[in-house]
């Protein structure tokens, strides 16, 4: 780690504030030349106490930038990872809803699957086991938001800042039993289709995360495990494992659409009031 302790609570403290005010500052990259990834953890570790001391409960994680097409497009080399609170995560009833649009700048819709996991997982696991993790499977769209204009940042500055986490919208649970013996290879076959007020906008498959969703778990379970600090994945905890296509720009009004083949997973449809 770099920067000093007293640095690391003032940028947590900032990013927290240009949040809640709405409002976008420069990325941290720019302003600290020496910034590094035990930087971006420590930032993002005080960020979570803060949020524990105002009352937020802790629901889970979202994974970010595990689509490897959209690397070069965002400037990133590899994936990142955020907290999920209770006050941005939602369960639908039902895949179609209307919803309130959150205030916050730049926002962007991804279409991605959801676990919730029943027992934790464990580094070191092979994708059978961390499939049996699994108690549930969910496709939803996650809102990402840029606290940094123009959606220009580093890898680094996207982990320190809540990892993009705007809101996670959570369509129909369904059991791991439903998409047959093989679960990560049924996950990494899906196809999915986006859709807007234009038509077809983007279309994804699992390959495209990490190989697959469960794959993008396993990434996660790692990458916590060599992080100082961090409490591991828990029992009951849902994780979001990144967006199937490119995140597209949202607006109030909007009606965002997805189609999906070979599983069991129905589409979403949302509107945004």
């Amino acid at each position: 780690m770099t920067l000093p302790p007293d640095r690391i609570a003032a940028l947590a403290e900032q990013l927290l504030a240009a949040r809640d005010a709405n409002r976008q500052i420069a990325p941290i990259s720019a302003r600290e030349p020496d910034f590094d990834w035990p930087d971006a953890h420590a930032i993002a570790g005080r960020i979570r106490t803060l949020r524990f001391a105002s009352g937020e409960v802790p629901v889970g994680r979202k994974i970010g930038f595990t689509n490897r097409t959209l690397w070069e497009r965002y400037g990133v080399t590899g994936p990142i990872w955020g907290d999920m609170f209770d006050r941005s995560v939602h369960r639908l009833d039902t895949p179609r809803a209307t919803v309130p649009l959150p205030p916050l700048p730049e926002l962007r819709i991804e279409p991605e699957i959801a676990f919730g996991l029943g027992t934790a997982p464990e580094p070191g696991m092979d994708v059978a086991s961390l499939a049996r993790c699994i108690a549930w499977v969910a496709h939803g769209f996650e809102l990402v938001s840029s606290v940094f204009p123009g959606w220009r940042f580093t890898g680094l500055d996207s982990h320190a800042a809540f990892g993009l986490h705007g809101a996670l919208y959570l369509g129909p649970a369904h059991k791991p039993e439903g998409f047959g013996s093989d679960l990560p290879a049924a996950l990494s076959g899906l196809t999915l289709s986006l859709s807007g007020g234009a038509g077809v906008e983007a279309q994804g498959k699992g390959t495209d995360v990490l190989d697959g969703p469960v794959q993008a778990l396993g990434f996660l379970v790692e990458g916590i495990a060599a992080a100082p600090g961090e409490a591991p994945l828990r029992a009951g905890d849902i994780v979001t494992t990144g967006t199937l296509t490119d995140a597209m720009p949202v607006a109030k009004g909007d009606t965002w659409r997805t189609v999906l083949t070979g599983g069991p997973l129905p589409g979403l449809e949302l509107t945004f009031s």
